[in-house]
């Protein structure tokens, strides 16, 4: 049968743009429908709002640094609203960067959201569409926990937190995770009081133990309050805010209370029970080729539940559609490339590949190298000396996995990606000349640290290169 479309994307965020865009791009017919706003959370309420509170934040933060530089201090900035100037950003990038990419796709926006009506076709504001494929990008939301009383009070999430008319004088974290974080650290630096609340036994649960102390200390240092290991007992509302209590006993109160303890997928309202997908509370679950059990529909992106993160969305998005054009022995599974990711407070948080105990934990031998910021003079000089870069390598110099910790780790994570990504073994890196004195220069110091290691263990290769330094 004739179909409207060759692909149908449901959710414009960073999965259905990047798949809408490429597929038109290669002469496909495509819809991309959008309930909401194009770009989705990411764009919206998610990583680019969040970012640019961080440097705002930042920014600010400065100012007090020179104190520590043994500078001659300046007055503190008088606090300005931030959020009306993230609004007028995000409105520049989605009218003038944004919008213009997608002139071949055909845009169904703000008209509610698809609903599946067979397995090619979907219904939004009273239309039938269908198409030969469609992929699900659908996202998540923040997720609710049971907690006792938490929908009595009037909660901040990602999706309403870029709204807000004003900084909070005291803010509750509720989550130490990468959102909980990044935005205690941020309203902190605005001037709110800062308390950060939540179950695990360090900040950051899925980064090494170091990362999440080293963290914490820089969070005391700057006035956040950190509880962790904590269960919830109860939320109410209390003068105007709100109040917290944690079974071990502490009563903690604030102007308001961020929630930001976890992921939801968005799946509701679907119908994906009329397409015969199968799904769960924690996603709809795909092959290595990201189709769901309906092999013309792929769940691309966060909603799949496997890697939550923006980028990855957008990679899954650019596979799945390579994969709908490679015959079969030339497809490609999204589960074999490395995915780094970064937590962007001070210091920032980078890991990608496999952690140690993830390692010990498969039976896999490792070795652990590391460099610190603390020994580098670039990092003493500029004051960043917080940090590390730690490596777990195979006796052969491949690499199975990195943690960088400190100024400048969102960037040189990516460098160990495409290490773990190429299977390029630390000798290599060792004789890659990187920039001096950038921070990346660490990354260099872990692959001399390798080879170095070789020479001391082997008595031979010792006794061969005396033998040819003397010859």
């Amino acid at each position: 049968m004739p179909y409207d479309y060759d692909l149908i994307t449901i959710g414009m965020g960073p999965a259905g743009m990047a798949g809408s865009a490429m597929a038109a791009e290669m002469g496909l017919r495509v819809c991309g429908i959008e309930k909401n706003k194009l770009g989705g959370e990411c764009m919206n309420v998610g990583c680019i709002p969040s970012k640019a509170l961080l440097r705002m934040a930042e920014l600010r933060h400065s100012v007090t640094r020179l104190a520590e530089m043994e500078l001659e201090p300046l007055p503190p900035p008088a606090v300005k609203q931030p959020f009306p100037r993230i609004q007028a950003q995000l409105d520049y990038i989605l009218r003038e960067k944004t919008i213009d990419k997608f002139k071949k796709v055909e845009l169904v926006m703000n008209q509610g959201a698809a609903s599946f009506v067979d397995d090619h076709t979907v219904q939004v504001g009273g239309r039938r569409i269908s198409a030969r494929r469609i992929f699900i990008c659908t996202g998540t939301r923040a997720s609710r926990p049971p907690i006792p009383g938490l929908d009595t009070v009037d909660l901040l999430d990602n999706e309403n937190l870029f709204h807000l008319a004003k900084v909070p004088e005291s803010l509750l974290v509720l989550g130490g995770g990468a959102i909980g974080s990044e935005m205690a650290q941020a309203f902190a630096r605005l001037g709110s009081r800062v308390c950060v609340v939540h179950m695990d036994a360090h900040l950051l649960p899925f980064a090494p133990p170091e990362a999440g102390r080293l963290l914490e200390e820089q969070f005391t240092r700057e006035g956040i309050a950190v509880y962790n290991g904590r269960r919830i007992a109860a939320v109410s509302r209390e003068n105007g805010g709100v109040r917290l209590r944690t079974a071990e006993g502490e009563d903690l109160a604030a102007e308001r209370l961020l929630l930001a303890a976890g992921r939801t997928p968005v799946l509701e309202g679907l119908a994906l029970e009329k397409a015969g997908v199968r799904f769960t509370p924690k996603g709809i679950p795909v092959n290595d080729n990201l189709q769901t059990n309906v092999p013309h529909i792929y769940a691309v992106g966060d909603c799949n539940g496997t890697v939550l993160f923006s980028h990855a969305a957008m990679h899954q998005a650019m596979i799945a559609l390579f994969n709908i054009l490679r015959p079969r022995p030339l497809k490609k599974s999204f589960r074999r490339y490395a995915v780094p990711w970064t937590v962007f407070t001070d210091p920032q948080v980078s890991f990608v590949g496999r952690l140690e105990a993830e390692l010990s934990a498969a039976g896999v031998a490792c070795e652990v190298l590391e460099a610190k910021y603390g020994d580098f003079g670039a990092a003493i000089a500029e004051n960043v000396a917080t940090g590390f870069v730690r490596v777990f390598a195979g006796r052969t110099g491949s690499v199975y996995g990195a943690c960088v910790v400190g100024e400048g780790s969102a960037e040189m994570i990516n460098e160990w990606a495409l290490i773990i990504q190429k299977k390029i073994r630390l000798h290599d890196v060792a004789l890659l000349q990187h920039s001096f004195p950038s921070m990346s220069c660490l990354n260099k110091s872990i692959g001399e640290m390798w080879m170095m290691r070789r020479m001391r263990s082997s008595p031979f290769m010792r006794r061969v290169m005396t033998a040819l330094m003397r010859r």
